[in-house]
């Protein structure tokens, strides 16, 4: 009689089905409740001469409409200070949230940061029915904003981490996080609706958004496999051997239970966690010494600084530059975000296939520069150039950074030098990210200070971040390929096993 696989398998992929729709709803609610704040700045300051003249007193001042204090001629500089209150913010903590994600329960953490952002969103836009007029209120909502919701990444990443095993983890996380450029569409469409009319609406209807789908999060995400009784996935391979030499479906054998001879004992769990059993937490030092969380955490730095400098002045360089509308620019903008999604799969794909994901991360900006060289130069020479170049760009430049944060930090995660300790997982996303974050800060910051002497000197400094980018992967890469030619000598005959 053959054993009883079936339920076990059944149980196990509807419980991977869930945790990846639930981490999915989780994240894009996060960039949902991130997203108003664009949208809401045109109204903040608005052109109020169109409007005709101030019909409570009659006079003709250009600002009367405008929400103070955002009604100076400072206003940039004030919208300026609130996305680097959130940026700073969101850096800073994202190194400090990583740590307490590995101390505390999972589901707790993630749903208590969710709840807490939905308040600190909502409040931003109560300031509009409480009348407040204070730069003070707005700046420390976003601080608050941007500390809580260091909570989000680290922990979906975790889990996911924790039902998916190495063999196409990078195919997976790379559909998966789409729910980036999904959370901003949606984000917009919402915002929109209320933006004209209570612009307060359009912050505190994502706040009771993402609060709720923390609390779902709370009643039915499950942190670990072993909690519902199914098997742990493998995170790496045993006895060193390389994914390439192994069979894929060996290294992707998650879908149920284990045998024990095809398992590691790094990898699984010999009976139910005890609490005297349970490893500690890896620290901050600890993390930083494997192998490679260095160097792709000074990577994405440098390609995070290069996707959100995008993401913040594309449509400000459509406008100046191919002189569209700013409707027209905002729709095109998108273009780079659908180039994203389908670099990061992309990516993800070749990476599981390859086993390399520093040489994929390498390929894809050694390609980006000549690419954001020629977007500049001949990206706006007609509407279908534009169209094309937008994708390629948003391909070439969010295809590795989706890799980093997604499929790689949970590689490093789960290490094989750390033994099967699963508590290291939270840590090393959070330093990843948070190094990134850094890079997310500045590159905006730079563009604003670089585009008055020209366009083209923005685009170099671009241009000049993804030339870092790749460098700093130097050592992995090398890593990669000599581990290639041992494998092939081996399969050669050339080298004795």
């Amino acid at each position: 009689v053959p054993p009883p696989l079936t339920p076990p398998l059944a149980l196990s992929r509807r419980y991977r089905g869930l945790t990846l729709v639930l981490t999915f709803l989780c994240y894009t609610s996060y960039h949902l409740s991130r997203k108003p704040i664009s949208i809401v700045k045109s109204q903040l300051h608005p052109n109020c001469s169109a409007l005709g003249p101030n019909p409570l007193n009659g006079s003709n001042s250009s600002t009367w409409c405008s929400w103070a204090p955002f009604d100076g001629d400072n206003y940039k500089e004030l919208f300026g200070a609130l996305d680097n209150a959130f940026l700073v913010a969101y850096a800073i903590g994202m190194f400090i949230s990583g740590i307490f994600g590995e101390r505390l329960p999972l589901r707790y953490y993630l749903s208590g940061g969710m709840v807490l952002s939905g308040l600190f969103t909502a409040l931003f836009g109560l300031g509009y029915f409480w009348d407040i007029h204070v730069l003070w209120y707005f700046i420390i909502m976003q601080v608050c904003n941007g500390l809580v919701q260091t909570t989000g990444w680290p922990s979906v990443v975790t889990c996911v981490g924790n039902w998916f095993g190495k063999g196409k983890r990078g195919l997976i996380m790379g559909i998966w996080n789409s729910h980036t450029s999904v959370g901003n569409i949606l984000g917009s469409l919402i915002a929109g609706v209320w933006v004209s009319s209570a612009w307060g609406l359009s912050f505190i209807v994502p706040g009771i958004i993402i609060a709720a789908v923390g609390i779902i999060c709370f009643f039915f995400l499950v942190e670990y496999p072993e909690d519902v009784g199914c098997s742990p996935p493998l995170h790496h391979d045993a006895g060193g051997v390389t994914s390439s030499e192994k069979d894929p479906e060996a290294v992707t054998s998650n879908e149920g239970p284990l045998s024990i001879s095809g398992q590691s004992s790094a990898d699984r769990s010999d009976s139910p966690k005890e609490p005297a059993e349970e490893p500690k937490a890896i620290s901050f030092l600890g993390a930083l010494r494997i192998p490679g969380v260095v160097e792709f955490s000074l990577c994405l730095l440098f390609a995070k600084l290069v996707s959100y400098t995008f993401l913040y002045w594309l449509p400000l360089y459509i406008v100046n530059v191919a002189h569209f509308g700013a409707k027209e620019a905002g729709d095109l903008s998108t273009l780079f975000d659908v180039g994203g999604i389908l670099g990061g799969i992309f990516a993800g794909l070749i990476s599981d296939y390859t086993g390399g994901r520093a040489t994929t991360c390498c390929v894809m900006l050694v390609i980006a520069a000549p690419v954001l060289f020629l977007y500049n130069h001949v990206g706006q020479n007609g509407i279908g150039t534009s169209i094309a170049m937008l994708i390629i760009c948003g391909a070439l430049v969010n295809g590795p950074y989706a890799l980093i944060t997604t499929a790689v930090s949970a590689d490093l995660g789960t290490h094989e030098s750390l033994k099967g300790n699963a508590k290291a997982l939270s840590t090393v996303t959070a330093i990843i990210d948070g190094t990134g974050s850094i890079g997310a800060a500045l590159g905006p910051l730079l563009a604003g200070l670089i585009s008055p002497t020209g366009w083209n000197n923005v685009f170099y400094m671009l241009i000049a971040a993804d030339v870092l980018a790749c460098l700093l992967l130097a050592r992995v890469v090398v890593k990669e390929v000599r581990g290639w030619c041992g494998c092939i000598a081996r399969k050669r005959g050339y080298v004795r096993t």
